[in-house]
């Protein structure tokens, strides 16, 4: 059987027929956050309730990067290689210097705690831009079960100052985040308040000028089954998604090309290897590899 579902026939281009979904490493509890580091030809992600961020490498499979994690979630390197981390546990946002010292980015809005960090993403200028749901506050299995303090809303700050501004409010639960190749759009995924069964699962996309002021908000595409935990995008701008059946391809139109059926559900995916050619996919229970006929953006 296929491990491949078309649509569109444009997407038997991007995968290889004679290349087979490849599991890497399995026996976790909820995998999530993938980041490729070229450099290091390796891979981090996060086993969030057993408190870890693990690497994975081709001659070594997996190791323990940072045990605890305050329970990270979502990865992404900024433009100097550094790694910035969104933790459930502190409800921050960080970066680990070159040094493996931790600066903390964003921990507070306005003078309120911000709620669980979940996806970080970083502009050409700098400028960090982050998802903060409920989902680590609301139970002890992802971080701590605490107050919720501040509506859940997308984030950006300001390199220059370290200003926290709330660019896009009007989510009940923002998670995935990604750019378009020309950084003029920004896709953010809607996910769905905790317990809430009748929650609105989609992507949107927004206007993204010069400046970093962002308009728009239409709704690009609803994933069925699951929803956009994660997602990233190739060259070409088609964006690779988390779904409940695997990993979905869906053009800049919005359209459904095809999908890659993966045995577990998919929370999160990230281009690597050499010629950012394989995509990494975060399981359920396990981390998957397969490649492709694309080219990711991923940060070096």
């Amino acid at each position: 059987m296929s491990i491949f579902e078309t649509f569109n026939p444009i997407f038997n281009r991007f995968v290889l027929g004679n290349i087979s979904l490849k599991q890497l490493a399995t026996g976790f509890d909820w995998v999530e956050g993938p980041v490729w580091f070229g450099d290091a030809n390796c891979l981090l992600f996060s086993d969030i309730p057993n408190n870890r961020i693990l690497r994975w490498t081709p001659n070594h499979g997996i190791t323990v990067y940072r045990e605890p994690s305050n329970f990270a979630n979502g990865h992404t390197r900024d433009h100097s290689g550094r790694l910035l981390s969104c933790e459930h546990g502190s409800r921050r946002v960080t970066r680990t210097e070159l040094d493996g010292s931790i600066t903390v980015i964003a921990d507070s809005y306005e003078g309120k705690r911000l709620n669980s960090p979940n996806d970080v993403i970083v502009h050409s200028d700098g400028s960090i831009w982050f998802s903060d749901p409920h989902y680590g506050i609301m139970s002890n299995y992802e971080g701590y079960l605490a107050e919720q303090e501040l509506p859940c809303h997308v984030y950006q700050v300001n390199p220059a100052n370290g200003e926290i501004q709330a660019v896009i409010t009007d989510f009940n639960c923002p998670n995935g985040l990604a750019f378009s190749p020309d950084e003029k759009r920004l896709y953010v995924s809607e996910t769905g308040a905790v317990h809430d069964e009748e929650a609105q699962r989609h992507i949107r996309t927004f206007n993204v000028d010069a400046k970093g002021h962002v308009t728009g908000g239409e709704i690009l595409h609803e994933v069925q089954p699951g929803c956009a935990d994660g997602f990233r995008l190739d060259t070409d701008g088609n964006i690779w998604t988390s779904a409940g059946d695997g990993v979905h391809c869906i053009s800049a139109e919005g359209e459904l090309l095809g999908k890659i059926k993966v045995p577990e559900v998919v929370s999160n995916v990230c281009f690597g290897g050499r010629a950012k050619h394989q995509l990494y996919i975060t399981a359920t229970t396990s981390l998957y590899m397969i490649t492709l006929n694309r080219q990711g953006i991923q940060h070096p």
